[in-house]
């Protein structure tokens, strides 16, 4: 006790003499000015060491300001580095909250004010209190869990399955909290030697022997190895997931393991339980800005700790009041505190500007060849049947362009007797005709003006002979229109630009398309879109585009005025309205999606994690704004992204990290909202625990975001060469930790199993395949959806689900809003699994098809398609009928189940035995081998041959 002052020694004397002195010793830890002298550290040791592991500042004021002096015009790509320059405001960056509150304030270029004003931080000594011996028990209360600094025992692994929905399971009073000896002595033991019995997901499976390795119910996303409390808490995976569910203490042992360290996030999802938290204080940590969560540690009742930078904050005192209970005194059993997904109404502090409106503006072609294919007619249908429903409020706004060779206007303004056409020819310079007001009116003032556009437009150009696309100069003109306000644009293209700024070339051999070795041109052909969308970003306009053409139009450069600007792409190869009229059925159910889900307007997402990781690589479709804030001129909730994570200080000091996401938005009522995602998963010293703890899943999503980087930025041979490594390099390093093995067999670990499936079913897909027909722009397009889909529908793209359908039972079915759904079982992808008596529904996510056995029982074709026999059935079948049926009743009840889930309505294809249709068909059976591709079993040999070089 020498240095320490007479208070401090007086204190300790008497928790000497204190019975609970374990428990008592915890507090004094923290009431101790001169703690650092008991734990042997001397004074100069312990300031050094804050000094090195403080947590530095996502973003700096000054980060900023030299942002502003950056080329704005740098590489940026959607899978972008976090030294990415930015054309925006940059106070944006401020807004939410990546800077230390002492640094924003003096920052002239952020004039934003602290999102969250809180009283001034203890004093230094206080919140930095030293940590005990790592066998000392933590103070606070909340989780029975050990904080960074210690380490906690393993919990079983609970075959349970996680749940949604926001759990309200609250925590004990913290008065009771503190360990007594028993407890210390309980969870202490938790750290013996004695061996546990292995998990299944490390039961070692030989590939080559097992076959059929596919389970036959859906697979579930891992649970994370948490004890009960924090994982009732934790982050539902649909939202919020990580390739590894055991995260590796340092760099090096997760390079030993040679498997992909990200996440995989859904944050704007639809919920049907949402948590919304209206309050004058949103309660966040004073240096990392972390929003409160499930995982913070309360020391006492007046303050709390950040489970991502451990900084010890103060508790507001408006947090002492509880809305829930109506109490007061009980912060650890606030909603913020119990729900690991919430949402905040924020207040003006989080806003640079009042709220925008809802602001939608069509662009649309009206060439010939957009007028012959018939698209104007279903998007004017369904907008006349949508109107009402487009998200907004009595502020809402909507405009409309047309253009083919010249740019047409409509102005709509309340009062005229119709719309007025204002046709502008200049599209080398390009000029809003009149003031922006009368081009973007309130959508209820001028209600029966648009519906007479909408009524008039698809007859307007119905003998145009012009053939030429001014796309660019059509967006150059709804950028300037949009500027003002920002908010939306749906763009309408059918052909190739061919006239004025951004006109594009035709690039595509159909010659080369067999390729198997060089594929050109998968990444765009000029940079004036990608410019264009970091404007239209600048100023919070996102671009929707809609390709709808039966010719190459270079999707590959157009896709870039979405990419960059947090738009969505939609793509409708040979669409026509009257020779593909399942197309225009297509379209006409995915446009009611489009204009009625739910929309957030200039959003920013900033995705934080605990001290010693950090991200380095974004998916999606974004700008990135700084080091960790993306820029989301609109957010819907079909959106996915993915994060590649690195170690860059060892976690050896901790048991458990956090990952945060924080998406602020404006809603289409005009509100200012916080979504917060948090994710807390355990951290592990052994090579085995990694491989136990593998989502693999996940995994596959984050190397195909990857692998369609490589293939743009290098060739679509690395990526693939990539892809195989991933597979190699992983079971490799796996089977150098497993004793007595064969070098005959190829052993993976359960968790591992389909690892190999899944790649090669990603080497199958349409975005990575070789050697057959595949058109640049459907492969292009398939890369915009893996960089662009959530988790949960890229999976179904990668690898469909195959069930047999003419023996639908109501065994094991579920009960969906009064409605019996059968649940058969999966299938593997073979044709071994075919048979000719009966009939197989193949759900690719994005398309089904029905195949009917030749020898198929005519009872179910006569009850579920309608025919009387094989013979009967034509050759192109897009519906099933309505029939009065049980066989029907089962068949379509399975079938809307599977298209409820989706955000786009997939096509639906009968395919007959035999027919020529059953091509494309077999090309999804990714464990039959094909023209150019290993089959299954000859990809395992191909690996383990790869292994064993």
């Amino acid at each position: 006790m020498l240095g320490c002052s007479l208070e401090c020694q007086s204190s300790f004397s008497l928790l000497m003499q204190c019975r609970n002195f374990i428990s008592c010793l915890s507090c004094w830890f923290d009431s101790c000015v001169c703690a650092f002298h008991f734990t042997g550290m001397q004074h100069g040791e312990y300031v050094n060491n804050q000094a090195s592991s403080a947590p530095s500042p996502l973003s700096s004021a000054s980060d900023d300001e030299e942002e502003e002096d950056e080329d704005e015009e740098a590489g940026v790509d959607s899978s972008s580095t976090t030294s990415s320059a930015s054309p925006m405001p940059n106070s944006y960056d401020a807004l939410e909250g990546g800077s230390y509150p002492d640094m924003l304030s003096s920052s002239a270029s952020s004039p934003a004010p602290d999102p969250a004003p809180e009283p001034d931080p203890v004093p230094t000594l206080a919140s930095a209190v030293p940590q005990p011996t790592k066998m000392a028990k933590p103070f606070g209360y909340g989780y029975p869990t050990l904080q960074p600094g210690y380490q906690n025992a393993t919990a079983p692994l609970n075959s349970g399955v996680q749940s949604s929905s926001p759990v309200y399971s609250g925590f004990q009073h913290y008065a009771q909290q503190y360990p007594g000896m028993n407890q210390l002595s309980s969870s202490l033991g938790g750290l013996s030697l004695q061996s546990s019995p292995q998990p299944d997901s490390l039961r070692p499976v030989n590939l080559t022997q097992e076959r059929n390795i596919l389970p036959m119910t859906p697979i579930w996303a891992p649970v994370p190895n948490l004890n009960v409390d924090l994982r009732k808490l934790n982050c539902s995976p649909d939202s919020f997931r990580c390739t590894l569910t055991n995260i590796p203490q340092t760099q090096a042992l997760l390079n030993k393991a040679k498997l992909p360290l990200g996440l995989l996030l859904h944050p704007f999802r639809d919920l049907t339980q949402l948590p919304v938290i209206t309050s004058n204080t949103i309660v966040r940590c004073r240096s990392c800005r972390t929003y409160i969560n499930p995982f913070v540690s309360f020391i006492d009742q007046r303050r709390w700790k950040c489970n991502l930078c451990y900084r010890v904050n103060d508790v507001p005192e408006e947090f002492m009041y509880n809305p829930l209970t109506r109490s007061y005194g009980e912060p650890h059993k606030r909603p913020e505190v119990q729900n690991s997904t919430v949402e905040f109404i924020a207040s003006s502090d989080y806003m640079l500007r009042p709220p925008q409106p809802a602001v939608y503006l069509f662009v649309l072609d009206v060439s010939h060849n957009a007028v012959e294919a018939g698209y104007l007619t279903v998007l004017c249908q369904s907008l006349l049947e949508n109107l009402d429903k487009l998200p907004g409020d009595s502020r809402t706004r909507i405009g409309f362009m047309t253009f083919d060779s010249t740019i047409h206007f409509y102005n709509l303004q309340e009062g005229l007797s119709q719309p007025q056409m204002l046709i502008v020819s200049d599209i080398d310079d390009v000029f809003l005709p009149t003031p922006p007001d009368s081009l973007l009116v309130n959508l209820y003032e001028s209600k029966e003006l648009i519906k007479d556009l909408l009524n008039a437009l698809p007859n307007m150009f119905t003998n145009t002979r012009e053939t030429h696309s001014a796309l660019g100069p059509a967006l150059q003109a709804a950028f300037k229109l949009m500027s003002p306000t920002g908010g939306r644009v749906s763009v309408f293209q059918t052909q190739l630009p061919s006239i004025g700024a951004g006109l594009l070339q035709s690039r595509e051999d159909p010659n080369q398309r067999s390729s198997t070795k060089v594929v050109q041109h998968l990444g765009p052909a000029t940079d004036f879109y990608k410019k264009l969308a970091l404007d239209c970003s600048g100023q919070q306009t996102a671009v929707d585009l809609f390709l709808l053409s039966s010719q190459y139009s270079d999707l590959a450069s157009l896709a870039c005025i979405s990419k960059y600007s947090a738009g969505c792409i939609y793509y409708y190869p040979s669409f026509h309205y009257t020779h593909n009229p399942s197309q225009a059925e297509k379209l006409h159910k995915d446009l009611k999606r489009y204009l009625t889900r739910k929309i957030g307007f200039e959003a920013v997402m900033r995705i934080r994690c605990t001290k010693g990781l950090s991200m380095h690589t974004f998916h999606g479709n974004f700008f990135v704004r700084s080091t960790d804030l993306l820029s989301l001129a609109n957010i819907n909730p079909d959106a996915g992204f993915a994060v590649q994570l690195s170690i860059e200080e060892n976690l050896t000091d901790t048991s458990l990290v956090c990952f945060q996401t924080a998406l602020l938005y404006t809603s289409s009522k005009g509100e200012r909202r916080i979504r917060v995602h948090t994710l807390c998963l355990p951290v592990v010293s052994s090579l085995a625990d990694v491989y136990a703890g593998v989502d693999v899943q996940a995994a596959i999503c984050l190397l195909a975001n990857m692998a369609v980087d490589r293939s743009v930025s290098s060739s679509l041979s690395d990526a693939r060469d990539a892809l195989v490594n991933a597979v190699v390099d992983s079971l490799s390093a796996y089977g150098s930790t497993v004793s007595n093995l064969q070098h005959s067999a190829l052993i993976a670990p359960s968790s591992l199993k389909l690892f190999p499936l899944y790649v090669l079913a990603l080497l199958k897909q349409k975005a990575f395949r070789t050697g057959t027909s595949t058109r640049l722009d459907d492969r292009v397009y398939a890369m915009c959806q893996i960089k662009s889909q959530p988790l949960v529908h890229l999976m179904k793209m990668i690898h469909p689900n195959l069930y047999r359908i003419d023996r639908l039972t109501d065994e094991g079915a579920i009960h969906v809003n009064d409605r019996v759904v059968p649940q058969p079982p999966l299938q593997k992808l073979s044709a071994e699994k075919l048979t000719r008596e009966g009939a197989f529904l193949m759900d690719c996510g994005y398309v089904f098809y029905i195949w009917i056995g030749k020898s198929c029982d005519n009872n179910f074709i006569e009850d579920v398609l309608g025919y009387p026999n094989f013979a009967s059935i034509p050759q192109k079948m897009t519906h099933l009928p309505e029939l009065d049926t049980l066989p029907s009743e089962r068949a379509r009840s399975f079938i809307t189940w599977l298209r409820d889930s989706r955000p786009l309505s997939p096509l639906l294809h009968v395919v007959k035995d035999e027919s020529p249709a059953t091509t494309e068909f077999f090309q999804h059976l990714i464990e039959d081998r094909t023209e150019a591709a290993f089959s299954y079993y000859e990809f395992l040999l191909h690996i383990q041959q790869q292994i064993c070089k």
